[in-house]
């Protein structure tokens, strides 16, 4: 009779794994008792079936934004770890959220907000960060066989995949295991660079403190080589407003009338430690390009054999706008909105295309651009293809210390994507490849990713490319005539007398 009611709860409780997991930890009293249940009924085939099906209905499809399928995730890892601590049914049954989650394009970002907190529902990844005691990955996860208690030893069961010891299966943690989709902690190293980039370049005050413990943290899990890139960029930060302090003390034993009329400060950045940055063509006003010419040159005086190479579109704008009928103070706006409405103080009308070419920059992406003033009440269309200032007020005025974005703007990173990252760092590798063969006429495969291998050493991470990528990428240069291919052997096509 026992026998008959454990079959008819396991079954039931199987058939409600998926939202029992999805509340977990407040659904851990039913996990304890489907445990109990389960070590008594011989279901867990049943089981592992059903939650997979029902994984790959409920979760894996592209209405599920990739947030919410890695903080399920989280939640199977910690409910299937109390459920079975062989962790054999996390293994199998999350097998198919692992493949899943390869295929998103933003899940490391994703997973990288959650480790820092900068994401909701993902204060149990920072938890996890913060531990006193974390398994580190520099060097893998080692197995602890040799130091477990023989008495406490387990054999895995029968369902066990053999790809994995049990040992090392079971000391697995929530990062660890997180990690492991790509089997690459480079990645999340890199991803991680281009998050921390973007918000130092966002934060105006020069606080670092938290971003100083998080990169403390990740260097007890990554190692402390992976996170020197990091580091410098941290350094940097602190440079900076040393520099800036120094700067603005000399320029105060200037006369009044030799000073800056416009207040500068910025962010010094080593070029070879960062993330590539977006690049955006603009020609700033002639008075800005004079207060940053001002700048570098104090800079050299400080910083022998250096100079500032500036990047116009990135940064910040504090900005009062007095109109006729009103004042609009301490808007914080970016570096092009201000550009475009500084114009409007010599004419205060401006055609598309006349403030195009002044500011260097296309017409289409310009309209866009100028429909933040247009949302604001400061300019006006009128006619089509012409702005002109709005001195009188037609609707409410916005309140004072006003941050204004675009709504396309919130949100968005000033770092390179992946994409342009990859196809810069396949032209990297292309010009290395027209040099081999320009010397040696003709290689192979396999001596051309050697070579590789031994020149492209430099950066963050190591840029290595596999043999199958790098087979994909030259079929694509033979495609496009670029390359000649016969026997397994690569040349140069020659050129045209």
């Amino acid at each position: 009779m026992h026998s008959f009611f454990y079959l008819i709860y396991v079954s039931m409780r199987i058939e409600e794994l998926f939202s029992i997991i999805r509340d977990f930890p407040d659904s851990k009293p039913a996990i304890e008792d489907l445990k109990y249940c389960l070590e008594r009924t011989g279901q867990r085939q049943q089981l592992l079936t059903s939650l997979k099906a029902a994984m790959e209905t409920r979760l894996l499809h592209p209405g599920v934004h990739t947030s919410d399928i890695i903080t399920l995730y989280i939640s199977a890892i910690m409910a299937l770890r109390e459920l079975d601590p062989s962790m054999v049914i996390l293994q199998v049954a999350c097998e198919p959220i692992r493949k899943y989650l390869r295929t998103r394009e933003d899940t490391v970002r994703q997973i990288v907000a959650g480790l820092t907190g900068d994401t909701e529902g993902s204060s149990e990844l920072a938890n996890e960060l913060s531990k006193a005691d974390p398994v580190t990955l520099e060097h893998g996860q080692d197995s602890d066989e040799e130091t477990a208690d023989p008495e406490e030893w387990l054999p895995d069961p029968i369902d066990a995949e053999a790809d994995k010891c049990g040992s090392k299966r079971r000391s697995s943690d929530i990062i660890s295991l997180l990690v492991s989709i790509y089997g690459s902690k480079e990645l999340f190293i890199s991803e991680y660079r281009s998050v921390l980039a973007d918000r130092l370049i966002h934060q105006l005050s020069y606080n670092t403190a938290r971003e100083i413990r998080n990169v403390e943290l990740l260097k007890l899990r990554f190692g402390e080589s992976h996170l020197h890139f990091c580091e410098v960029m941290l350094k940097d930060v602190a440079d900076s407003r040393r520099i800036n302090s120094n700067v603005a003390d000399e320029e105060m034993k200037l006369p009044e009338e030799q000073r800056s009329p416009l207040p500068l400060s910025a962010l010094i950045m080593s070029s070879e430690f960062w993330p590539p940055l977006k690049e955006e063509k603009l020609e700033l006003p002639a008075p800005i390009k004079e207060v940053m010419e001002s700048f570098t040159k104090r800079y050299e005086k400080l910083k022998a054999m250096r100079t500032l190479s500036w990047k116009p579109h990135l940064g910040s704008v504090t900005l009062d706008l007095e109109l006729g009928d009103r004042t609009l103070s301490n808007l914080s706006v970016s570096p092009v909105h201000a550009a475009i409405i500084m114009h409007f103080q010599d004419r205060s009308s401006w055609t598309l295309e006349e403030l195009g070419e002044a500011l260097e920059m296309p017409t289409s992406v310009l309209r866009r651009r100028m429909t933040l003033w247009q949302q604001q009440g400061v300019l006006r269309e009128e006619p089509a293809g012409t702005f002109v200032v709005v001195e009188k007020a037609q609707c409410e005025r916005p309140e004072k210390n006003v941050v204004l974005l675009e709504s396309d703007e919130e949100g968005e990173s000033n770092m390179a994507t992946q994409s342009e990252q990859k196809e810069e760092k396949l032209q990297m590798f292309w010009a290395y490849i027209q040099a081999m063969l320009t010397n040696l006429d003709s290689m192979s495969l396999e001596r051309i990713h050697n070579m590789l291998k031994m020149f492209v050493t430099m950066g963050p991470v190591v840029t290595e490319m596999d043999i199958q990528e790098l087979q994909a990428f030259l079929q694509t240069k033979v495609r496009d005539q670029q390359l000649i291919s016969s026997g397994g052997v690569y040349r140069l096509p020659k050129s045209p007398n």
